[in-house]
């Protein structure tokens, strides 16, 4: 990925994650307080898809993922065992971006759906049921 589309991936992150800080700080699209980190491990996640998708596998320049967008962020609701859990924020994410398709020899859309919980100073990730890719909301 270029810079530029790096950039433009942490720019468009800040600002869908800007709407889940219900105190509407900007904090939250500059990567402090209750979401500090998550740009970060979102673009893992995406190195982690150019490395295990199928839809990127491909070794020619013009077959690689790209164009990869986070299409939607939203906050989900704690529960008390959460909290007790040490859970501070639960984060559904969807990312979007176009690979090779092998089998079809040609350029197909992808997309993947992740939960990030982020408990003391870290966040983990793991996979979530598709969502509706404006809103983030369980399908």
């Amino acid at each position: 990925m270029t810079r530029a589309a790096a950039l433009a991936l942490i720019f468009l992150s800040g600002l869908a994650l800007s709407a889940c800080d219900k105190a509407g700080s900007s904090a939250a699209g500059q990567g402090g307080g209750k979401f500090a980190g998550l740009d970060g491990e979102i673009l893992n996640w995406r190195q982690e898809i150019l490395a295990s998708d199928p839809l990127c596998k491909a070794t020619a320049a013009d077959q690689k993922c790209q164009n990869f967008e986070v299409a939607c962020k939203a906050e989900r609701a704690l529960t008390a065992d959460d909290q007790a859990k040490g859970v501070s924020a639960r984060v559904v994410s969807a990312i979007t971006f176009n690979g090779w398709d092998p089998k079809l020899k040609q350029q197909q859309a992808g997309s993947r759906t992740a939960e990030f919980d982020k408990a003391g100073a870290g966040w983990t990730r793991k996979d979530h049921p598709p969502v509706n890719m404006s809103s983030c909301a369980d399908l």
